[in-house]
């Protein structure tokens, strides 16, 4: 039996679908949209260069660090339920920020933020397993929540940038409390509550779990601050490693798991949480460096620098709308694949950049690439990292996309920092010191979009081909 099958069906599917990528679309602006605006924050509210980044870091933790505590709280109590829980909480810490009065206060209420996003992300990605049943009508689904993950971190930035010039940064925080009530309201009346599950909570999961995904994301987000001979960064990240083992070891022993380690056995979702980090360490270069070309050596404005992302945007969302109808004539694996190539290709055309390049003929042209490569493969990868799982493990599915999610863009950004610092001269301040370094950057990050073509083609693709027809694999 399928997954949605287990549920009465939703009286309008598409209204449930619109409910949870408008959701999910929230959260990934979120984790953008400050970028283009932390100058102004930093003018309004006295942050230190130090403490800046923490304005994203702060967020980020906690979204990392809960991910699978929240996932794992919706399957026990409730889908629906934990879904309006992480969207109020986030919502009311939009509202906090926005009328933030000092640094501490801000970075306070991204944390809370984070939190709530730990709770919604995985709790949207759920939904969309037991509401919809798998094969091409999950597919379309995941389509639409895939290309509210590609279009949402465009969009941060356009309207960051927007806000930031035009009217305030405050802004892009409080436009999430309309928004947010209005989803709360919708979900309660549309969304199928999933059955409450009888029976203890892994508490000794979730400690070992929250502390060690907070410790690894801690020490990766160091790493990328001070390098990676940072003696605390470097305890951070072996505290994770340590506290994850033990988490496993508790997860082989309890009878209701907050993680079922059966989830891994299958090479298929593995390999999808695997190429998903790869793809993700790699991605988080590109956007986080691109904004810094556009700004730093072609001499853009924020909002003119969120504009230039629509080379990226716009294929990236007409991609992800064409993958369902793409996926029962190719198969999922292929549009892996083909994404993956069109991503590497793209990287490695934008790290020919130098000073004295053009927008418009060496920006543009390799982003429409990294574009259409990410609208096709985000929806197969994510349909991936779910198929097959019971309909009890569903969060926890979702859980673990959205742990390789955040903890890839981690490790990702912490490997680029290194390659950016030593690509130029110390010391080397200039257009040409920058191009020089962000194009070194945008070359490792095609490298790992490349392992992780190996990776989906190796685990995913293969094994599949292997164990059925063509035509029967467009239906998976």
């Amino acid at each position: 039996m399928s997954d949605a099958m287990s549920l009465p069906p939703a009286q309008n599917p598409n209204t449930v679908l619109a409910i949870i990528v408008a959701s999910y679309l929230m959260v990934v602006v979120d984790i953008s949209i400050v970028i283009t605006g932390l100058p102004r924050i930093q003018a309004s509210l006295g942050f230190s260069a130090a403490q800046l980044s923490w304005v994203s870091n702060a967020y980020t933790l906690t979204f990392g660090g809960l991910l699978l505590l929240g996932a794992r709280a919706g399957d026990i109590l409730g889908r629906r339920r934990m879904f309006i829980v992480g969207l109020s909480l986030f919502t009311l810490a939009s509202m906090a920020i926005g009328v933030a009065q000092s640094a501490a206060w801000l970075l306070t209420a991204r944390a809370i933020q984070g939190a709530g996003a730990a709770v919604l992300a995985p709790s949207t990605l759920a939904l969309l397993s037991t509401h919809f049943a798998e094969g091409p009508e999950r597919n379309r689904a995941l389509s639409m929540y895939a290309a509210a993950a590609g279009v949402g971190a465009t969009l941060g930035l356009v309207l960051g940038g927007l806000f930031a010039d035009l009217l305030t940064w405050r802004a892009g925080f409080f436009i999430n409390l309309p928004i947010g009530v209005l989803l709360i309201v919708a979900a309660r009346r549309h969304i199928v509550e999933t059955p409450m599950r009888p029976g203890r909570f892994d508490a000794g999961g979730a400690i070992c779990s929250t502390i060690g995904m907070t410790a690894l994301v801690f020490g990766l987000v160091g790493a990328a601050e001070a390098g990676w001979h940072d003696t605390f960064a470097l305890a951070a990240l072996l505290s994770g490693v340590v506290w994850i083992a033990v988490f496993v070891l508790v997860e082989r022993r309890i009878r209701q798991p907050i993680l079922p380690l059966r989830l891994l056995a299958s090479r298929e979702r593995a390999g999808a949480y695997l190429a998903r980090m790869l793809f993700l360490g790699g991605a988080v270069g590109f956007w986080f460096f691109s904004t810094q070309f556009l700004q730093g050596v072609l001499h853009m404005r924020p909002l003119q620098a969120g504009l230039a992302f629509l080379p990226v945007t716009l294929p990236n969302f007409a991609s992800a709308l064409a993958v369902p109808g793409l996926a029962r004539r190719f198969g999922n694996g292929s549009l892996i694949l083909s994404g993956l190539s069109l991503d590497v290709g793209g990287l490695l055309w934008l790290g020919q950049a130098d000073a004295g390049a053009s927008y418009w003929t060496s920006v543009a042209p390799p982003m429409l690439l990294v574009g259409l490569g990410q609208g096709l493969l985000l929806g197969p990868l994510t349909a991936a990292g779910v198929a097959g799982v019971a309909r009890d493990d569903a969060g926890a599915a979702a859980g673990l996309v959205n742990v390789a999610h955040q903890l890839g863009g981690a490790l990702g950004l912490g490997l680029l920092v290194l390659v950016f610092a030593s690509a130029a001269p110390a010391g080397a301040h200039d257009s040409q010191a920058l191009a020089l370094r962000i194009s070194a950057v945008m070359d490792a990050a095609g490298l790992l979009l490349a392992l992780a073509l190996i990776v989906s083609w190796a685990l995913i693709v293969l094994p599949r081909r292997k164990a059925k027809p063509k035509h029967l694999e467009a239906l998976s």
